[in-house]
């Protein structure tokens, strides 16, 4: 039925959507004529001018004497002023009476000048937020005026408030926003008591706490410190500590005994309440994945003591399996006060984790050469012949198998396959992988027959993870064992070794700690290993004399020591915004010096590090961005330093999609005495990261490599010393 109140109510909704979108001018008129097809029918036609759209020309603030106005400015999150540059100051015009600006009040504190300073003072004339939305929403404004008030609340201003504002027209047709406040008197913590507490002492409870008499007053930190609001310092709180020990239902009620003057006294009371019993674990949202997979990686369990710490830990370990949306990732606990049990209801949302690789390229003396692969990431062997678990392939079980090929036809092929068993006899996460491989590669190139000369690797290997309980769960062990053949024809890899045979028999130890958050966007946590590699001492054991020996049969068994560090950590800015720090460190070595440095196992420095014909002939591939080619080939040492700032465009599950800015430093040297580990080569650039399901990451980088600029050689353009670097599958070393 068509009423009047119909038609007011559809055109509040029109001019509302307009609103938001920036358009607070959008004028809306309603027609009505009678439908000549139908019986009791009208039609209604909408007249939208949506106008222009409306910014916010300038924000006045009155009344501030202790805040600055950019300190205040940045409190309204969704109301910010346009850009501006120009002679004439956009605080001209305001409707309350402001402090007037003037350059010689502004050089009058020269003694105190600091960048915040300045920059307010040049604030009326030029702003660089090129990239902020400076449309108004009234909406989000009334929100942001709260939001002004509690920044002031946390400078210990608790009694402040907004007088009054107003928003109006400027000539330039946006707006201008006034704010009136009162700051009122700043306050102060006085003494903090504790009633009710018995678990724990009250001194005990203050060094949680960490507020002490004479703190300036602000609740945030207040409530966030108590754990009844989400602590943006992280570490611990007092909520925290009693719920990690059981105490489900723990309350605590801070409560405000006195005001003396400035200073404001509490008492904390404490409800403590039983220790809560785990009782049933629900799982939800597991469509492809056997819930076993899921319940298997909880440290919620039933009839243990209920832990918030432990909710934490799963609900991380839910999502480094990366089978789920990682932003949908549920935990609810439902207690029942009356047996002092909890019931955890996890949900999950599955997503697509295989992936498949197929690129192709043409290009440098291989000409054209082409790769496809495919990764299972929730494989099942015991599915195989259960179609019924097919999606496409039997999944379920958490398996890992991976197929990748690589080709050009006769002048290079390369083959890898490997498998991963998480849960090796289903009771305990030990994770046994095996790997098999097979390459060959040319010296050569058309028209010469590519069999004239060739280096070709097999080999295997085979490893088991443990998952540590001391120091801490979050420790992996990994030991395994690997062996490559290497057989070369007329393949200059070494001076005097181009025909032969070489055998790498090595073992492998790891030792690492994971408590990177997520895997595809990490915003806390460290991803830390030490690897030590290296292969029986051959010469020592037979004590033959290789000093007079030939090359290749130096070389029939090759011996060596290595060593790889690797620490990445991963820190939240603000938001999203994700700070990354990684270090990486490698070192070869030998046992005997009448052998010398293994030909293989050696670290390649620069390019990309998708150089894929390179790693079968034992080399570790080093990417540095802004270096396009490789400047170290047959290092035995080098190091790595990385920085970066990330921000995500799409957290979906269909696409992860983020931008990064980058500063590197890195270097490689053939031996010690040539280490100098001041001497690095510098970059920084700009990035974009993309996961898609079905075809992993793809990346591209923009650097520039500072210290490629050499005026002696002639290298010193720009686009000289600047490169773009792609990456399809993996993030490089």
């Amino acid at each position: 039925v068509v009423t009047d109140a119909t038609k007011k109510e559809a055109v509040v909704r029109i001019k509302k959507y307009y609103n938001e979108k920036g358009f607070g001018d959008a004028q809306v008129l309603v027609r009505e004529r009678k439908d000549t097809l139908g019986v009791n029918q009208v039609i209604l036609t909408f007249d939208i001018d949506k106008g222009n759209k409306t910014k916010v020309n300038q924000i006045n603030i009155a009344g501030n004497y202790y805040a600055t106005d950019a300190r205040l400015k940045r409190s309204l999150k969704s109301t910010k002023e346009m850009p501006r540059i120009s002679l004439y100051p956009a605080d001209k015009v305001s409707v309350y009476e402001k402090n007037e600006r003037s350059f010689g009040k502004y050089l009058g504190n020269f003694g105190f000048l600091s960048l915040s300073k300045t920059l307010d003072a040049v604030n009326p004339y030029f702003r660089y937020n090129f990239f902020t939305s400076a449309k108004f929403n009234k909406a989000k404004f009334e929100d942001d005026k709260q939001a002004l008030v509690n920044s002031y609340n946390g400078m210990g201003y608790r009694d402040a408030a907004i007088v009054s504002d107003t928003v109006y027209k400027v000539k330039n047709g946006n707006l201008n926003i006034d704010i009136k406040v009162k700051e009122g008197r700043k306050y102060y913590f006085g003494d903090i008591e504790w009633k009710g507490n018995t678990k724990y002492s009250s001194e005990y409870l203050s060094t949680i706490l960490a507020i002490k008499r004479g703190d300036v007053y602000d609740q945030d930190i207040l409530e966030s410190r108590l754990g009844r609001s989400v602590n943006p310092e992280g570490g611990s709180d007092v909520s925290s500590l009693y719920m990690d020990d059981g105490y489900l239902f723990f309350n605590i009620e801070p409560v405000e005994t006195s005001i003396v003057g400035d200073t404001i006294n509490y008492e904390m009371r404490v409800t403590e309440g039983p220790q809560a019993t785990i009782k049933n674990i629900n799982i939800a949202g597991n469509d492809r994945t056997n819930e076993k997979v899921i319940r298997r990686e909880l440290y919620t369990r039933p009839g243990n003591k209920f832990s918030r710490a432990d909710l934490i830990r799963s609900q991380r370990q839910i999502a480094n399996l990366g089978f789920f949306d990682q932003e949908k990732i549920g935990i609810q606990p439902k207690p029942n006060a009356e047996d002092g049990t909890v019931d955890i209801d996890y949900s999950v949302v599955e997503k697509s984790s295989d992936q498949l690789q197929l690129s192709a390229g043409f290009g440098g003396g291989v000409k054209f050469y082409g790769n496809i692969g495919i990764t299972f990431t929730n494989f099942s062997i015991r599915n195989i012949f259960k179609p019924k678990f097919w999606d496409p392939l039997p999944v379920g079980d958490g398996q890992r198998l991976s197929l990748n090929y690589q080709s050009n036809g006769a002048y290079y092929n390369s083959l890898n396959f490997s498998f991963t068993e998480p849960w090796l006899g289903g009771k305990k996460p030990n994770a046994l992988t095996t790997s098999l491989i097979y390459s060959k590669y040319s010296g050569v190139y058309t028209p010469l027959p590519a069999d004239s000369s060739y280096i070709r690797v097999i080999g295997g290997g085979l490893s088991l993870s443990k998952r540590l309980k001391w120091p801490d769960d979050n420790f992996i062990f990994t030991y395994g064992v690997n062996y490559q053949n290497y057989k070369l024809k007329d393949y200059a890899l070494i001076n005097n070794f181009t025909n032969g045979t070489s055998n790498n028999l090595f073992f492998k130890l790891v030792l690492a700690r994971y408590t990177v958050d997520q895997p595809l966007y990490p915003r806390s946590g460290s991803n830390i290993s030490f690897t030590f590699q290296f292969t029986p001492p051959y010469s020592g054991i037979s004590g033959e004399d290789f000093s007079n020996e030939s090359t290749a049969a130096k070389y029939k068994w090759i011996e060596y020591h290595k060593y790889r560090f690797t620490a990445e950590w991963y820190q939240k800015i603000a938001g999203n915004l994700v700070f990354k720090l990684a270090g990486k460190y490698g070192f070869l070595g030998y046992y005997n010096p009448d052998l010398g440095y293994s030909p293989f196992e050696r670290f390649q420095l620069g390019g990309d590090g998708l150089s894929g014909q390179n790693f079968f002939i034992g080399r570790d591939i080093i990417a540095h961005r802004g270096y396009k080619d490789p400047y170290a080939q047959n290092a035995t040492i080098f190091n790595k330093y990385t920085a970066e700032v990330r921000y995500p465009f799409s957290l979906s599950p269909t696409s992860t999609i983020y931008g990064l800015a980058f500063v590197e430093a890195a270097n490689a040297w053939n031996s010690f005495d040539a280490y100098n580990p001041f001497k690095l080569n510098r970059s920084a650039g700009l990035g974009v990261r993309v996961f898609l399901p079905m075809f992993g990451l793809l990346g591209l980088d923009y650097g520039v490599g500072f210290d490629r600029y050499d005026p002696a050689n002639g290298v010193t353009k720009f686009k000289d010393i600047s490169s773009f670097t792609f990456m399809l599958g993996f993030e490089p070393d």
